[in-house]
């Protein structure tokens, strides 16, 4: 099959994809996790050591304190709740009155020393955005390992019981992902408001399970994804799969015009992408930029252009895809 090359993303937009204020703070703070997905474009592991350091989750409490601008502190991994970091920066992030969201995989619930973190959660009010891939086991436990269904089933009953889902201070929403590509009969993610209604249907009827809303997300070539599709050579076909599905209507609603992604180093992305392939945010004068920086300058707004490749079609294809689901 003859293959069309790729425009490159840039060349596809009718100017330069600037930033706008930050307002949200996504932290990455390491790659620890007790699972591997399949998908999973951190590449996250238990056999990953990665971490963030007392020096950094000063840095970071810092920037937390020091800039109202910040609405959201979405902490992420990893597993979250496992790294250093997670509680000092939750509970700065809710004394300076910020929302706080962790991406959670659920089964962390259950393992040893972490049995208290829904307790936790709920106790300092944080939005919890969970992944669950699909509402049926079988394409759970394919994507995320043997058992990881029933796991979670388990974590969003104990969440409900605390009040997720139900108080409308105590926030569940689930994550939904395509299943990895295994031929070029591609697909998007399907209409986020339809999916979410049969979820909702679903996981009631049968686990009494009820949560707030669902996102879809593309499954970006990026990490095992990837080096999935790499291994299947569907990686350039998948990229103009993406192209060919481009949406110019998703470009102003982009989540890396107004946030900053910092990694358990304290460097600065303009989204978790970039992080994990290591493309940095710079400054007009092409200067990488660290939260260090951020705290010498005094300001969040050094960035004025994002950096862009060719995964970026899988943010703006079809109904585009964001942390917070679709975009239109």
């Amino acid at each position: 099959m003859i293959q069309t090359p790729l425009t490159p993303f840039k060349n596809k937009l009718s100017s330069a994809l600037t930033k706008q204020q930050i307002t949200v703070l996504q932290i990455n703070l390491g790659k620890r996790c007790n699972l591997a997905c399949t998908h999973c474009h951190v590449e996250a592991s238990p056999k990953r050591t990665e971490e963030l350091s007392p020096e950094i989750c000063e840095q970071l409490i810092e920037v937390i304190r020091r800039f109202p601008q910040i609405q959201t502190v979405d902490l992420t991994g990893g597993a979250p709740e496992m790294l250093y970091g997670f509680k000092p920066l939750a509970e700065a992030a809710k004394a300076t009155g910020k929302e706080v969201i962790v991406r959670s995989n659920l089964t962390i619930y259950f393992e040893k020393g972490f049995e208290g973190i829904p307790e936790y959660c709920a106790q300092n009010e944080l939005r919890i955005v969970a992944s669950l891939p699909c509402y049926l086991a079988d394409n759970v436990d394919k994507m995320r390992g043997s058992g990881v269904f029933d796991s979670s089933i388990r974590g969003l009953q104990k969440l409900n019981q605390l009040g997720y889902g139900k108080k409308p201070n105590l926030i569940l929403d689930l994550v939904y992902n395509p299943q990895v590509p295994a031929t070029e009969k591609f697909v998007l993610a399907p209409e986020q408001t339809k999916l979410e209604q049969d979820y909702k249907a679903y996981l009631a009827k049968n686990f009494g399970i009820c949560f707030d809303r669902l996102f879809t997300i593309t499954n970006l070539p990026v990490g095992r994804t990837k080096l999935h599709l790499e291994r299947k050579q569907l990686h350039k076909p998948y990229l103009g799969f993406l192209e060919d599905n481009f949406n110019p209507g998703t470009v102003d609603y982009l989540m890396c015009r107004n946030e900053l992604s910092i990694d358990y180093l304290g460097n600065v992305y303009d989204c978790d992408f970039n992080q994990m392939e290591n493309l940095p945010a710079i400054t007009s004068r092409g200067e990488k930029i660290t939260v260090a920086k951020l705290l010498e300058s005094g300001s969040l707004d050094a960035i004025h252009e994002v950096q862009t490749a060719a995964y970026c079609y899988g943010c703006t294809a079809g109904c585009g895809s964001s942390c917070g689901g679709s975009l239109i």
